[in-house]
């Protein structure tokens, strides 16, 4: 197990290789799944005349969420396995910044949405089903909804 030889590699640093990457990614991610969820569910009732608390504009909505997820995280889950996953003996990139130049420099802009489709088949049924659960959750203990 690699996990265990990394306190003997680099310290316990090492187990927070790429946490900058990590954290700009959670908010990039959080940002833009209940940005977008918030404004299509508004898109999706004026343009079908569904409500907004509809299953159907929730379901329509969390979807386009999860799909643009894909678009603004797609970089940053890139930028940040390069970082984790470089050499405790052997380090690769100087940073968030330095390893976006490299990865840019060697395979153009759009290598940094390689795996796209995987991506966002994992995302779109995440977003749907935890949107999905929180609107429902809200109704059915009287909270507003989203």
């Amino acid at each position: 197990m690699d996990s265990m030889r990394t306190p003997q590699r680099a310290g316990i640093a090492g187990f927070y290789r790429g946490l900058g990457a990590n954290i700009g990614r959670a908010c990039v991610l959080n940002a833009t799944k209940m940005g977008v969820y918030d404004i299509s569910k508004g898109q999706v009732a004026d343009a079908t005349g569904w409500d907004r608390k509809d299953p159907r504009t929730v379901f329509m909505s969390s979807v386009m969420s999860g799909f643009c997820m894909t678009i603004t995280v797609s970089p940053w889950d890139m930028i940040r396995t390069k970082l984790m996953n470089q050499p405790t003996d052997a380090k690769l990139y100087d940073g968030f910044v330095d390893c976006l130049v490299k990865t840019v420099q060697e395979g153009g802009v759009l290598s940094l949405w390689r795996g796209f489709i995987p991506i966002w088949a994992r995302f779109a049924p995440t977003a749907t089903i935890q949107l999905l659960t929180i609107e429902t959750l809200y109704s059915t203990f009287g909270y507003a909804q989203i």
